[in-house]
């Protein structure tokens, strides 16, 4: 006996009208999400978005090179609406991360803290990976920022004591303000590509290290000078565990702790150069 046959055209055609509008809507936020890529990409970050010169056209209406304000202003809310999606993704990216640790994070629960449909994530981000890439560039920028003001000149006119102040603060309050820094540079299973950028960054930042020393101690060989920087960025690393894990005013003794095991190293080896160059330097202007 045949089997009945009816009711599936018509179940056919309800599908088919759903999955055109669905993908209609996509193909929509698709299109909005690579213009707002494509001009983050070009300008080096996801920052606001780039405007149009008043004489700059695009596509085929543009012909006869000159814009109207209703045509130019749709690009640009949708380019600004596509950035703040992507900083909202981030920022709840963050917050997994530093709650379930990368390994344990998802797509899923990063959608679910941004308050979005796994859907709408996966039209910026294909995957955690990508996610993550993303969030680490951002904070290698902030962290690379953070270090090069810590280790100014500027800096290295100051008594050991205040040199240390200056130095550390910065870099314990950037890792204060950004948790999701030390999951991703020291965390395993992280990407290759920010563990390999975070490693050059580390060299660089030794290198600076080991050239200061280098300025307070001139005759002192390069091997010495290298085991110095190590040492110093090792018991700031460990040191800096216990600082992230309190607040308030306990979380501001261990960072006055850790200065004191800084000092105490350092003292013997730089204290006696420290205070000479300072004493040089303050007293440089009244030699004129």
């Amino acid at each position: 006996m045949p089997q009945p046959t009816t009711p599936r055209p018509a179940a056919t055609a309800k599908t088919t009208k759903a999955a055109a509008a669905v993908e209609t809507t996509q193909a929509a936020e698709a299109a909005e999400t690579t213009q707002a890529a494509a001009t983050a990409a070009a300008k080096g970050a996801f920052g606001p978005a780039s405007t149009a010169g008043p004489g700059r056209t695009s596509g085929a209406g543009g012909a006869s090179g000159t814009t109207e304000a209703p045509e130019t202003a749709k690009p640009r809310r949708r380019q600004a609406r596509g950035e703040r999606r992507i900083a909202q993704l981030l920022e709840a990216a963050a917050n997994v991360f530093c709650s379930s640790g990368y390994t344990a994070a998802s797509t899923n629960a990063i959608a679910r803290e941004a308050g979005v449909s796994p859907g709408t994530l996966y039209q910026f981000f294909p995957n955690k990976e990508a996610i993550a890439v993303e969030l680490g560039g951002r904070l290698l920028d902030r962290w690379r920022e953070s270090h090069g003001a810590a280790l100014s000149a500027a800096s290295l006119d100051l008594p050991l004591d205040e040199l240390l102040d200056a130095v550390l603060d910065p870099l314990f309050e950037f890792n204060h303000e950004n948790p999701a820094f030390a999951v991703l540079m020291h965390g395993p299973d992280i990407p290759g590509q920010i563990t390999q950028e975070f490693n050059a960054l580390h060299d660089g930042l030794l290198t600076r290290i080991e050239e200061l020393l280098a300025g307070f101690l001139p005759d002192t060989p390069p091997a010495e000078l290298s085991r110095t920087a190590a040492t110093m960025f090792a018991v700031f690393k460990a040191g800096l565990d216990l600082v992230l894990t309190h607040e308030g005013e306990e979380r501001q003794a261990y960072i006055t702790e850790i200065k004191k095991v800084m000092f105490g190293y350092l003292d013997p080896v730089l204290g006696e150069a420290v205070h000479c160059t300072a004493e040089r330097r303050n007293a440089a202007p009244s030699s004129h």
